[in-house]
């Protein structure tokens, strides 16, 4: 099994097109029979109309909203996690004052997302409001959000990547602690940090281990590939660990000093250079645990190299 983060890692930094060589391994890969899954911040609205033209099967499965919610790409049901109501409506104070908060509903179509202002959420990530704008609410007091008793799959607020990391250590210190679980996800060069805040115990990682489990495979068969914090948990579960060289500066560091595996960089098709690796172990007289040793990115072949 190889677990594929999305944003900076399948997808190169500019644009929302999978490379050729990217969709080429991930086919090549299912035809050999390793399972891919799409693990994501994203829901799966959002999340589909990127891999759809990869060409997967579907049955692939998405694992969505950090955790959340897991689903094939036929939208079979596999796991749903909800933010209790009481938990999602004292969120709204709580978070108020660090900037604006979006509620994700497992619904489809406008209230998907729920905010209570567009204009200042604009303000940070105009791209990101303008590609959801169709499946926005706005909602005032944000309280408000919650009164036919609908919970939630995931709150998030962002700011910048100092204010986050504030907003995230103020909320461990608050008795709504144990209810919740977070997950950062920083991109420094932009001074942006997107706060995730799940049900308890969501991960991208819980998740794929229990898929895993459900499968019968054992964390050493299973790859994950992954770029930012959010992707910790997955990546500490997989007996594979592979983080992009383009990776949040910090994470990149942790893997070295933990000896995962650094691959080439998402705009140098780093996901197809470690699954063209996997194949070729694969089908090599050596196991692909001991074949392989891409703790460099210079055993990777880089994308027309």
């Amino acid at each position: 099994m190889v677990a594929v983060d999305i944003d900076g890692t399948l997808l190169p930094s500019p644009g929302t097109l999978v490379s050729p060589r990217n969709c080429r391994a991930l086919r090549d890969a299912e035809a050999a029979g390793i399972e891919i899954v799409i693990a994501t911040g994203r829901r799966q609205a959002y999340a589909m109309p990127l891999i759809e033209p990869v060409g997967l099967k579907p049955e692939t499965v998405f694992i969505t909203s950090n955790g959340t919610v897991t689903r094939t790409m036929a939208g079979q049901g596999i796991d749903r996690f909800l933010l209790p109501v009481e938990t999602a409506r004292a969120l709204c104070p709580a978070l108020r004052p660090f900037g604006t908060t979006v509620f994700t509903f497992d619904r489809e179509g406008p209230g998907e997302l729920v905010l209570e202002s567009v204009e200042a959420l604009n303000a940070r990530v105009s791209l990101w409001v303008e590609a959801n704008r169709p499946w926005i609410r706005e909602v005032r007091p944000l309280e408000r959000a919650f009164d036919d008793g609908e919970a939630p799959v995931q709150g998030m607020v962002c700011g910048g990547v100092e204010e986050m990391r504030r907003a995230e250590e103020w909320l461990t210190k608050r008795d709504l602690a144990p209810f919740i679980e977070m997950h950062r996800t920083e991109y420094p060069s932009r001074d942006l940090t997107i706060l995730d805040i799940l049900p308890p115990g969501c991960s991208k990682g819980a998740a794929l281990r229990r898929l895993a489990k459900q499968r019968g495979l054992a964390p050493e068969e299973v790859v994950a590939i992954g770029d930012n914090w959010n992707d910790l948990e997955m990546l500490e579960f997989a007996g594979r660990p592979v983080v992009v060289a383009n990776g949040a500066p910090d994470l990149v560091e942790l893997a070295r000093r933990r000896r995962w595996e650094i691959a080439p960089a998402n705009d140098e098709d780093g996901v197809a250079a470690v699954i063209e690796a996997l194949l070729a172990a694969e089908h090599s007289d050596v196991g692909p645990a001991t074949g392989v040793n891409p703790t460099l990115v210079t055993s990777y072949r880089l994308a027309g190299k």
